[in-house]
């Protein structure tokens, strides 16, 4: 028989299990009711002030400076989370008064409060100032927080008066569920024994699934799964030419991995498509429009009803005409020269007698917007010509001429002599004919590693910036728009960032480095 194979023997003895499983899951959500849970923790309880650490002083790691009039302040901090299978509204809180739980520390005085961290979107809007949130004497009171399963926040609180380790109580009502302290998992503690019979069968299944895994793997490897979430309909996806080799390759991957879904590359700079989405967003009369817009840089004042998502950090570079010999490093105040006229040929940097030739993006460019921010520290001169070759203006110290994407500038700058322009980094390389030059002796680069030029870090080249993906609100989480973003930030839309020469904010050595270009 042909079906008889190895690897469906393993599938079907799977798959009896994998039925027996889940109905066994079905009797017990039937005969167990779902209860709403809320865990509390306190993950510090520690003095900060000097007059408790006084019989310490031999085994003091470090040093606590005594607290200007509280000598005997102690630091708590406490994890509120939802450790239930149930979402919990605002509505679920029983308390008839605005706030929703009490935290009780007995013997000590509340000296202040601050939220610090939290995996819960909009969290602060629940903690305005008719939430109910407050504090006085030996008591905070904690707002009716809306917690889906698996969310938290954390409360750091200040308190004299009283020794660390004293009695802290956590109350407040669910309606059908209980608020309860949780345990954090020690290394000192033994984890809970499986019965031999159910190690037994998790081991046998364990190997099972394995070999299972490992000969699909080897059959189909060159057959990537789709990923979770596919949605299918169009979207557009406009704004930044710089990404739009990125967002191209992002689109065709997806549409290839998720059937029936159609993404339209419309990259037209980063301001214009910024305002494109907005208008579509005023009229789609309180909607989320089927539009991605990706920036470089944070979007222009004004826009109020756009959401931001980080994307990724790229680098930017200035490029000049291979022509330009001599010149290969420039620092932040020749620039600035450059584009106020004062500098107006080569020579002085060293390079040929050639006159310098300003390739620009247009005034809607993102990348411009980078540029002017980042490296001129002011806005560039005014336009002077219209084909890149001949003045318009003859009282112009120099030909500077604006163009529409950032190809037209790099082609431009390859086959006009003495240009110099700028463009995103493109994973490192340069288009024929032009050079890439480094600012103040570093090399354009993303990440935090150190030039390999030697010039020093890459953190301190100064010409990168964050890309981010505009949404006019928030999108629904079963809509188009919202899986492509998701998409774009895991996964496959790392590797496709990552190949074009740009650090994923969703990476976790991007979480730190986009925080960082966000200040």
């Amino acid at each position: 028989m042909e079906w008889l194979t190895a690897e469906n023997v393993i599938a079907v003895f799977s798959l009896i299990v994998g039925v027996i499983a889940p109905v066994a899951i079905f009797w017990y959500e039937r005969r167990v009711p779902r209860r709403r849970r809320i865990g509390h923790r306190v993950q510090m309880d520690a003095p900060i002030g000097s007059a408790q650490l006084e019989e310490a002083d031999e085994a003091r790691l470090g040093v606590f400076d005594e607290i200007a009039g509280l000598p005997d302040a102690t630091l708590v901090l406490i994890r509120i989370e939802n450790d239930g299978s149930q979402a919990i509204l605002a509505t679920d809180y029983t308390s008839p008064r605005p706030y929703g739980l009490t935290v009780e520390f007995t013997g000590r005085t509340v000296r202040g409060v601050a939220l610090t961290e939290r995996n819960i979107d909009d969290l602060m809007e629940h903690f305005g100032p008719e939430s109910g949130f407050s504090s006085d004497d030996h008591l905070v009171r904690l707002p009716k927080v809306p917690v889906n399963s698996g969310g938290f926040y954390k409360i750091l609180v200040m308190l004299t008066g009283g020794p660390a380790d004293s009695d802290i109580r956590v109350t407040g009502g669910l309606a059908n569920g209980s608020v309860e302290p949780n345990r954090s998992t020690t290394l000192d503690e033994r984890p809970t024994r499986f019965h031999r019979m159910a190690k037994g069968l998790t081991t046998v299944l364990t190997v099972f699934v394995l070999v299972l895994a490992s000969m699909i793997l080897l059959r189909d490897s060159d057959r990537p799964a789709p990923p979770m979430g596919c949605e299918k309909g169009t979207i557009t996806v406009t704004g930044s030419t710089a990404f739009e080799p990125v967002a191209e390759e992002l689109a065709k991957k997806y549409m290839r991995d998720c059937p029936g879904s159609t993404v339209d590359i419309d990259a037209r700079g980063s301001t214009a498509g910024i305002q494109a989405l907005d208008a579509a967003g005023r009229e789609a009369d309180g909607g989320s429009p089927a539009i991605v817009t990706l920036s470089d840089g944070p979007k222009p004042p004004g826009f109020g009803d756009l959401r931001e998502n980080s994307v990724a950090v790229s680098a930017f570079a200035l490029v000049v005409h291979q022509g330009v010999s001599g010149v290969d490093d420039l620092t932040l105040d020749q620039v600035r020269r450059i584009y106020r006229g004062e500098i107006r040929t080569w020579q002085p940097l060293g390079g040929p007698n050639l006159p310098i030739v300003l390739i620009s993006r247009d005034a809607g460019s993102g990348t411009r917007e980078v540029f002017q921010r980042r490296v001129l520290g002011r806005n560039e001169p005014a336009n002077s010509s219209r084909d890149c070759r001949t003045k318009d203006d003859p009282r112009a110290p120099v030909i500077r001429c604006e163009l529409d994407s950032t190809p037209q500038v790099l082609d431009t700058v390859a086959r006009t002599p003495g240009a110099i322009g700028y463009s995103e980094l493109r994973s490192g390389s340069r288009p024929e004919g032009t050079e890439v030059l480094r600012l103040d002796g570093h090399t354009p680069t993303v990440g935090e590693e150190a030039d390999p030029s030697g010039g020093g870090s890459g953190d301190a080249y100064p010409f990168r910036e964050t890309e981010y993906a505009y949404t006019y609100g928030r999108p629904p989480a079963n809509s188009l728009v919202s899986s492509f973003l998701n998409y774009m930030s895991r996964g496959s839309g790392q590797d496709v960032m990552r190949t074009h020469g740009h650090v994923p904010c969703a990476a976790p050595d991007g979480i730190a480095l986009c925080a960082k270009r966000n200040k």
